[in-house]
Parts: C-alpha cells; sequence; structure tokens
C-alpha cells in the first residue's frame, strides 16, 4: 500500500505526494463514494486538512494509508451530516413507474444494479466491499484503514453481500462478485 514512486525516506514533500499520488486517491475515493464528483470534493477536503499537518504525515514511512483512511473518515462524516438532511418518500409514490428495461447488455446491467445497491449500504459495509474488491486490499488492511479488526471486516463484507444478494434479482445474484 505503499507508493511506489515516493521515496520512502519519511521525507515527501506535500507537492511531491500530491502530483504522484492525487489521481489514485480520487480513484479510491470514487470507489469509495461511488460518486466521482463527491470524490472530488472529499479528496480537495481531506488534501486541504493534509497540507495543514504535513510536517508530521510527510514523515510517515508510507503517508497514502494515512491520507485514505483520512478519505474514508470524511466520507463517513459527509454521511452522517446529509443523513440529517434527507427526505424519504414512501414507496407508494413510486408505484405506477415502470422499472428501467434491458437493453441486453446484461454485464453492464447488472454492475449497474450492483453499484446502486452498494450505494444503499452503511457506509462501513460500502467501505469494505470497496477496499476488497476495487482495491484487492486483505482484511488486516482494511481493518487498519477503517479502524477496526479482522473480524469486524469480515462481518461488513459478509453482512454487505448478503445485503446485496437479497436485494438483486436471483438470476443475477449468482453472479454478484463479478459485478464488483
Amino acid at each position: 500500500m505503499a507508493c511506489p514512486d515516493l521515496p520512502r525516506s519519511g521525507a515527501v514533500t506535500f507537492e511531491e505526494f500530491v502530483a504522484q499520488r492525487l489521481d489514485a486517491l480520487v480513484r479510491y475515493a470514487t470507489v469509495v463514494t461511488w460518486d466521482p464528483h463527491l470524490a472530488e470534493d472529499i479528496t480537495q477536503e481531506v488534501l486541504v486538512r493534509a497540507q495543514a499537518r504535513w510536517s508530521r504525515i510527510g514523515r510517515l514511512d508510507a503517508p497514502e494509508p494515512y491520507v485514505k483512511r483520512m478519505v474514508v473518515n470524511e466520507f463517513l462524516s459527509w454521511r452522517r451530516r446529509r443523513a440529517a438532511h434527507l427526505v424519504f418518500l414512501p414507496r407508494e409514490t413510486l408505484d405506477g413507474v415502470a422499472p428501467p428495461t434491458s437493453d441486453g447488455t446484461g454485464a453492464v446491467d447488472d454492475r449497474d444494479i450492483a453499484h446502486r445497491l452498494i450505494a444503499g449500504l452503511p457506509p462501513k459495509q460500502r467501505a469494505a466491499i470497496a477496499l476488497r474488491y476495487y482495491e484487492d486490499l486483505p482484511d488486516e488492511e482494511i481493518a487498519a484503514l477503517l479502524g477496526c479488526r479482522a473480524g469486524t471486516v469480515r462481518s461488513y463484507l459478509s453482512r454487505g453481500l448478503a445485503a446485496l444478494r437479497a436485494a438483486m434479482p436471483a438470476e443475477r445474484a449468482r453472479n454478484l462478485e463479478e459485478c464488483l
């Protein structure tokens, strides 16, 4: 998880870090948030805070995991702030609205369904799924980023995948992990 292009001396400047890792951080934030615009906002907010603390962060052997943890924390804070302002429509309001039809591109439809369902998962389950299936991180690294134990990560993954399978049409739920 260390930055391959950065020196490991602990003396990386903030400008070097951003120049070499900005795209990767935005991609990471996109996977965590499922929203590229929100990902850019969160990354920007995190980098502003990281710059203010760079004298400490820059001395770490691997500053990227620390900054990635900041991304996850900022997203979770954003979700908490946003939850206070959400208004949900009753299900009856949507009766009579036809569901979208398939255009024959089943794999794209499956991924789209999976992404929409993942967006509805609790934040820590969503983050665990994103870190496992998009960042290919092991349980221990996910646990370090989420601030929990590896067993808790496995629980988040299990519950998240179970919720996704339960919400997906049966014929598509079998291929869930291929959609991720």
